[in-house]
Order: structure tokens, then sequence, then C-alpha cells
């Protein structure tokens, strides 16, 4: 039976005007935000600007100050988390060290006293979604950091809940593990169909996965919208620079941004760029940074790919005389910041 469009239509998350204060602190000031039904969406922003106040807020571990909380068109401000149709996943995993990982994933099932076989099943069925089929019968002491959280994963999923927040949650694993499964993480979203809050201060890690993402900035959002909108079009000087390095350029009475990457370093005897001096030059592997010293002042930053340049090529273009040119659809103006 097809649903009306009013229903299909209604956020599975909806925050409006949410405030909360600690003391003289405004963790949140202001936040609106609808997250749509089966999406990756990501609360990114620094340390301290209101990222996971707001996560918490949804979860239901914090009362806001102002503001209300939807869940699928229901508001659910003033309840409990157990009386919320959500799961909460945290960077240090939680698990009880005395169970097995069997356990730990029937754990939410025992205390709403689904039968005994019933969770077996269902917590077995999590284990295969995460990959952890044959691990049932371990304590968590016997696995990696990656396995934990992929238990952690398969106790929140278990109970099927409309929404999974996630609080950081590959923040305490290495790099390499934690590109693995940040992959991982998003099919296993896919493979769900279950909308996803995941909260971060990693850029990469936000593009990598999300479908959207919230840039957060001491209380506020900064902008709403796609990876590919966010990096190519930053609304804000704050967004451009969070989000990967952009350089800010002022030029007859508007700021505009351009990304290191678009532009193009040439000789110094090139017909066309601004010039400059290169002040730094770091050899990446893959990519080479540039810091090239403009004439007319200020500096701008340059990435170039290394297909056939070494590590000593890189070294001797320190203090050349060089141009600096891009193409004008590459520059994006950056709004003026909104004043209250």
């Amino acid at each position: 039976m097809t649903q009306p469009a009013s229903a299909v239509a209604v956020a599975d998350v909806s925050v409006r005007g949410l405030r909360k204060h600690y003391g003289e602190v405004r963790a949140v000031d202001g936040v609106d935000l609808d997250i749509e039904h089966g999406e990756f969406f990501t609360l990114l922003g620094p340390s301290g600007s209101g990222k996971t106040t707001t996560l918490r807020v949804i979860a239901g571990f914090e009362r806001p100050d102002e503001g209300s909380v939807e869940l699928a068109g229901e508001d659910v401000s003033g309840r409990p988390p157990f009386e919320r149709d959500v799961n909460t996943v945290f960077q240090d995993y939680a698990l009880f060290p005395h169970m097995t990982v069997q356990q730990n994933v029937e754990y939410g099932l025992r205390v709403k006293r689904v039968a005994r076989e019933a969770r077996r099943r269902r917590a077995a069925e999590a284990l295969d979604v995460v990959r952890l089929a044959d691990y049932g019968a371990r304590r968590p002491s016997q696995l990696s950091g990656g396995q934990r959280q992929r238990v952690a994963l398969a106790r929140a999923i278990v109970n099927n809940p409309r929404v999974l927040l996630l609080d950081e949650p590959l923040g305490a694993l290495d790099l390499k593990l934690r590109q693995q499964l940040q992959i991982e993480l998003k099919q296993l979203q896919q493979e769900l169909g279950m909308t996803f809050v995941y909260v971060t201060h990693d850029q990469e890690e936000a593009l990598t996965m999300s479908d959207r993402i919230a840039v957060f900035n001491a209380g506020r959002v900064e902008q709403v919208g796609s990876p590919a909108e966010m990096y190519e079009h930053p609304a804000t000087e704050f967004v451009a620079g969070f989000i990967g390095t952009s350089n800010v350029i002022e030029r007859e009475g508007r700021a505009f941004t351009v990304r290191p990457e678009k532009i193009r370093l040439l000789p110094e005897g090139a017909a066309e760029g601004e010039r400059g001096a290169v002040r730094a030059a770091v050899y990446l592997g893959p990519v080479t940074r540039f810091v090239v010293a403009l004439d007319g002042g200020g500096e701008l930053s340059v990435i170039q790919q290394n297909l056939e340049t070494s590590s000593t090529d890189v070294h001797e273009m320190e203090g050349k005389r060089v141009r600096l040119a891009w193409r004008p659809d590459v520059e994006f103006v950056i709004k003026e910041e909104q004043t209250t």
C-alpha cells in the first residue's frame, strides 16, 4: 500500500530552535535540522561547536532549554532515552567485559523481555551483519579495537531502531583501521536502510561517508549540504577553512575561496597568473603542498600531484620565483557572515 505524500515527507529527525546552555556557555544556540529517512547525516565541527550536545539532546541524554525534537513527526522532547526509537554508539564501545559477545548483543533484547530463542536468533543475525558471526563466544578483551566497535554496532542495530546515533565511534582507532571501517560503516548503513546521525570532528571522515553534512561552529549550524556542495561551494569562510584547505582571497571589495588543487603552479616567465616565490614545499608522497608568498602580499597554498616528481625535485623548488593561475569558474564567493 502506497503511503500518502504527507507521510512520506515526514523527516526521521526534526530539530527546531534547539538551545542548550551550561551556565554562560551557549553549547547549542538556535539549531534547526531535518534529517530524512535513510540518510547518513553527519554533524561536523571542532570541539565545543555544539555537535555532540545536539546528538545527546536527540538521544534524550540532555534536555533542551528551548526548542523541540521530533522523531518521525512525533514530539519526543520530554521523553527519556528508553522511550525514543533511537540507539547510540559511543567511542568507548561501553561493552560489558564479563559478558560474551553474544550476551552483549542480546542485552537490550533481554531488558525488553524478548524470549530467549528470539533474542539469540536476532543477536546472531546482527553479528552476521557486522561480519562477526563466529565471535559470539568470545569476551570483549579477546577482540581487537575494530572488532569491539563492530560488537557495539551489532548491539545497537539488534533492536532495529528508527535512528542510529553515533558519537565519534571511530575516534579511538588508528588511521588505517579507521579508514577501513568508514567504508564498512557506510556499506552497513546502505544495507540496513537505517537513518544514521554521525558526530565527528574529522573532515575527511565526513566527506567519505555522508549523504549530507551540517557544519557546526560556536553552537550554530553554518551550512548544511552534500559533501560536494560543502567542499566546492562553502557558504562561509569558516566552512571553507574547516572542510579541507582553502585559500581565502580578498580582491576589489569581495572575498572568495580557491581550493589548493585548483591552482596551477607556472614558471615565472608564464604570461598569466599572480607573481610570487615558493616559501615552502612539503613532499607528501602522492602530492606536494607548496606555500607561495605573493608579491602583492599574502600567501596561497597549492597542491600538485607528483606524477614524475621526487622529494629532491620538491626541495629544489623552495625559493624559486613562480606564477599562480586558476580558472575563474573555480572561484566561489563567500557570503557575508550574518550578525545578530
